[in-house]
Formats: C-alpha cells, sequence, structure tokens
C-alpha cells in the first residue's frame, strides 16, 4: 500500500524550508505548493543579469533550465517530502522566449515508485503563456532531511 499523500501543510512547511536556501535567495527563486499535486518555481522579478544573450531581452536558457532542474527535483516532495532527492535527468523543449519580470515554472509527477519519481513541468512567461516544456526524472532518497526532517539549507 502506497503512503499517504502528503498534506498542504507538509508540503508549506518544505518550501517554507527550502525558500532558506542561500542559492534560491541569491537567484531569488521561491518554491511553493499551489495544491498538493503541483509544486511552482517563481523568479520574480527577473534580473538583469538573467537575460538573455546576443542583446535580447528574454530570460536565459540556463536560467530557465535551473528552473527546470529545481522544479523538478522538488516534485518528489509531493510524493514524500521527508525525503531527500536530487534530479537524475532531465529533457527541454524550449518553445518561445520568455519576456518579463516574471516567470513561473509548474511541474507534477506523472508516475512514482520507492526510489524514482518522473516528472513533467512547464515554464510561463509573465502573460501566462507557456513558453518551455520538461520532463525528468528524480531519484528519492532514503536519507531524510537532516535538519527536522526539512530541506532547509544555510
Amino acid at each position: 500500500m502506497p503512503p499517504p499523500r502528503p498534506t498542504l501543510e507538509q508540503l508549506a512547511r518544505y518550501s517554507e524550508a527550502f525558500n532558506q536556501s542561500a542559492t534560491l535567495m541569491h537567484f531569488g527563486m521561491k518554491v511553493g505548493f499551489p495544491n498538493i499535486d503541483t509544486v511552482e518555481v517563481i523568479l520574480d522579478p527577473v534580473q538583469a543579469e538573467q537575460r538573455g544573450g546576443l542583446g535580447s531581452d528574454a530570460v536565459n536558457g540556463g536560467v530557465l533550465a535551473a528552473m527546470f532542474d529545481l522544479v523538478i527535483g522538488c516534485a518528489p516532495a509531493l510524493v514524500d517530502p521527508t525525503r531527500r532527492s536530487a534530479t537524475v535527468q532531465l529533457s527541454l523543449n524550449f518553445m518561445n522566449a520568455v519576456r518579463g519580470d516574471r516567470v513561473v515554472a509548474k511541474a507534477h509527477v506523472t508516475r512514482a515508485g520507492e526510489k524514482l519519481v518522473f516528472a513533467s513541468a512547464s515554464i510561463f512567461d509573465a502573460q501566462g503563456q507557456e513558453c518551455a516544456t520538461a520532463t525528468g526524472l528524480s531519484r528519492l532518497s532514503s536519507i531524510p532531511w537532516a535538519a527536522g526532517g526539512t530541506p532547509a539549507v544555510n
């Protein structure tokens, strides 16, 4: 029998702790769970340094890849927020330039086993247009989060 699904309260504690990460604060990204089926990463506002090359005002593809890595890597929290997880495979599709000052990545679990979690994700621009998609695979560790069962990182 599969373990019970996490509650919104558990997911809120996970995102609260994860958002204390110095890395996320540096990049200006925040993890959240709008419901028990979705993880999202929000970049707001997009900084000048996060814009693309060749004089473009679009968000840099490396920034978008990092957002996909984060949102796919956090998708296992939808299965078990008490265990560590890491992205092990990521496939990206860029369809349109991402413009504007706010970017949202959303992911959901498509299949989960004891150790592997498959997820799909989309990135939306400031107008809510889907601009990129990704699929990925994350590994759930048997090791729980260290500090009180949360992913808080100093």
